[in-house]
């Protein structure tokens, strides 16, 4: 099987930028694989292009996935490389409120809730803890960092330095610096457990740290 990131835009830039992420992608499988059974179902809210399906997939011949992302392009390249496990994977267009009611025995949301309105993320979450089996695993992952002055810029930097250290041009990564700046929607990592717990999750464990970049672990 060709590497996905060779052939889709999206996950090419995406390893580009984020520190370890085929790490993220193992061990997010590993941490629903502790809880979904064999013939379980996943909600994979933000398909993304694909890539955390496939992987998922490609891994668990039982397992069932609901994919949702609000972008059609981004919905057509999922579709392309969840193509040879199509008769398992149903892509929906849109936001948690257009995901299936499940119950589901495992989700996860990666490299998503960055680009989330923060007015939008308890709801958001509350949507996914209602669509969860009684203790099924949420895997979470995306920016989070300290959000004083000083640590956004110097967070920011690093990240921009990252990617040039991976061959993205540093016009582009400096100019992508600028931009998450004044669009991307960013919480420190101890306002993300927090609201986690708020919105009725448990067990809150970090397991990923990259960077600019965390992740947990939570159950329902």
């Amino acid at each position: 099987m060709p590497n996905l990131s060779s052939t889709n835009p999206y996950a090419e830039g995406a390893f580009k930028q984020v520190p370890g992420l085929d790490g993220l992608h193992s061990m997010t499988e590993l941490l629903l694989a502790e809880h979904v059974p064999e013939t379980g179902r996943v909600l994979v809210l933000g398909a993304g292009g694909g890539v955390e399906l496939r992987n998922l997939a490609s891994q668990h011949a039982g397992w069932h996935f609901d994919g949702v992302d609000p972008s059609e392009s981004m919905l057509e390249a999922a579709q392309v490389a969840t193509g040879p496990f199509g008769d398992r994977v149903a892509l929906h267009r849109g936001t948690i409120g257009n995901a299936p009611d499940g119950p589901f025995d495992g989700a996860t949301s990666l490299l998503v809730f960055h680009f989330m309105p923060l007015g939008d993320r308890l709801a958001t979450l509350q949507e996914l803890h209602r669509r969860l089996k009684p203790g099924a695993p949420l895997v979470l992952a995306h920016m989070s960092f300290p959000q004083d002055d000083l640590s956004r810029d110097l967070w920011m930097r690093r990240h921009a330095a990252f990617a040039i250290s991976n061959g993205i041009d540093r016009a582009q990564a400096e100019s992508g610096r600028q931009a998450m700046l004044e669009r991307l929607h960013l919480l420190a990592p101890e306002a993300e457990e927090a609201m986690l717990a708020e919105a009725g999750f448990g067990d809150i464990s970090l397991f990923y740290a990259g960077f600019d970049f965390r992740g947990w672990v939570a159950y329902a």
